[in-house]
């Protein structure tokens, strides 16, 4: 029985090796076949194409916007302060940080007890400045009367005096009546002076009287500017902001009490750059009244007005570069005073330019075109001006020639794509920009994000998109491409 298992199991054995002697013998046999077999001729591989959007250049007059951050600020802010010093009796009813006050509206009054006794006293002093005025004016025309009689007096002592010496030439007067005459007219004309001399006096007191009349007058007026003081108005109608008073405070002279701002008469000032200012001004250097769209972005919506360019600061400052632009706003919605807002300048039109995506030009500072038989050709182009995702180009010699508007690291001059026009869709995924998702390392995620933070062409909009996408743990394999392509890599 032991027997007949070794038996079998030595024939199972033997059988299994035949059989892998077999295969081996068929695979050597198969692969001597192959070698020895006669060569045939490769089918040539296909070319390799990209799908790419195209454009055409045309010629247009576009007029470029430059877009800068600035402060909103009223044109009209008053400091109220207090004009006289003392004691708060009495506060417009709802005095407070963002109350609407009329032109003229009475805001603050201090104590005037002191201020009216002055302007009473003041008057009473007037009145017998008037009085003396009066009396003055009667002595100097008794004066004068005085005077006319006394002129009169003299005039016929003269006469008399003539008389006597005549008849004394002739022989029948006597030296007694011409020295009596004499000695009359003597009098006379010494009566004569007195009365010049209190004339004089009375002219003088007329003319002295009158100088204190116009000092009590300009004493009375100082009362009741004194007494005005005691009473702080609004300039104009307008909001007021930071009010300290309170009512039975003590305040001083030219304490600053708040302050009163116009709410519909707001300007913006903002900072370009020396070149983006160059933009701006026509060939004299002025500053043409260019339309501007200001905005206030919030989560919720946005506030927004429209002004134009009215100056430019005189001087540039320590430690800043560029110019300080002021624009006059018009009927401002929403905006306050303080405001950080996106101011939108429009440009003069530029004609002969076309409006391309930013990455139509690639990092060598070229287009590439579509030529003959479906490659591409590099050009030069020529960028205007750059705004957020968008440059302006000058077309020139490249009018109506089609260009790729996706320029891509996979394309350059003499490779071969299927152009892709208008709303047509491109049976293969687009160079660059398929919707492939992938993983980025460490390192290459913190060089995009870092470009992309230190771009000064992209949008903010853009800039927090794009930030976004590249936060997440799978980013889009044609936004890491257009970075790249934009990083020269």
């Amino acid at each position: 029985m032991r027997f007949l298992t070794r038996s079998l199991t030595g024939l199972f054995l033997l059988a299994i090796t035949l059989g892998f002697l077999a295969a081996g013998f068929a695979a050597l046999k198969s692969a001597i076949d192959v070698r020895t077999a006669p060569s045939m001729a490769g089918r040539p591989s296909a070319e390799r194409s990209f799908s790419a959007r195209v454009a055409r250049l045309e010629p247009q007059r576009i007029a470029p916007s430059l877009t800068a951050y600035g402060e909103v600020k009223s044109r009209r802010t008053l400091e109220l302060r207090a004009p006289a010093a003392g004691e708060v009796v009495e506060l417009a009813p709802g005095l407070a940080d963002g109350a609407r006050v009329t032109a003229g509206q009475l805001l603050v009054r201090t104590d005037p007890a002191d201020a009216q006794s002055a302007v009473a006293l003041a008057r009473a002093a007037l009145t017998n400045a008037e009085a003396e005025v009066r009396d003055a004016a009667y002595a100097l025309e008794l004066a004068q009367a005085d005077l006319k009689v006394a002129e009169e007096q003299v005039t016929l002592r003269q006469g008399a005096y003539d008389r006597q010496k005549g008849i004394g030439e002739r022989g029948f007067g006597t030296a007694t009546d011409i020295e009596a005459a004499e000695l009359a007219l003597s009098t006379a004309n010494q009566s004569l002076v007195a009365r010049r001399q209190s004339l004089a006096q009375a002219q003088a007191r007329a003319d002295q009287s009158k100088t204190a009349l116009e000092m009590q007058k300009l004493t009375l007026a100082e009362a009741e500017r004194r007494l005005s003081e005691t009473e702080l108005r609004a300039g104009f109608a307008g909001v007021l902001t930071g009010v300290t008073v309170v009512a039975g405070g003590l305040v001083a002279k030219s304490e600053k009490l708040g302050e009163l701002v116009d709410p519909d008469d707001l300007e913006v000032s903002f900072r370009v750059s020396t070149e983006q200012y160059s933009h701006l001004v026509d060939a004299k250097g002025q500053l043409p009244p260019l339309p501007v769209i200001v905005e206030l972005e919030t989560s919720s919506g946005h506030f927004g007005a429209t002004g134009t360019l009215s100056r430019v600061d005189a001087t540039v400052g320590a430690g800043v570069s560029g110019r300080l632009l002021f624009a006059t706003l018009k009927d401002p919605v929403g905006l306050k005073p303080g405001d950080f807002v996106t101011i939108t300048v429009a440009e003069a039109p530029i004609d002969g330019v076309a409006l391309l995506p930013a990455v139509a030009v690639g990092a060598d500072g070229n287009l590439l075109l579509l030529g003959e038989e479906s490659r591409l050709e590099a050009a030069p182009a020529e960028i205007i001006r750059r705004q957020g995702d968008a440059v302006i180009v000058r077309v020139g010699d490249l009018a109506g020639r089609e260009v790729i508007i996706d320029h891509s690291p996979l394309l350059g001059p003499g490779i071969l794509v299927r152009p892709v026009r208008g709303d047509e869709k491109s049976e293969a995924p687009e160079a660059g920009r398929d919707s492939t998702m992938i993983d980025l390392t460490p390192e290459r995620r913190a060089a995009l994000i870092s470009f992309v933070e230190g771009s000064g062409q992209m949008g903010a909009d853009a800039k927090e998109r794009l930030l976004a996408q590249l936060r997440e743990d799978r980013v889009p394999a044609a936004t890491v491409q257009r970075i790249e392509a934009r990083m020269g890599g």
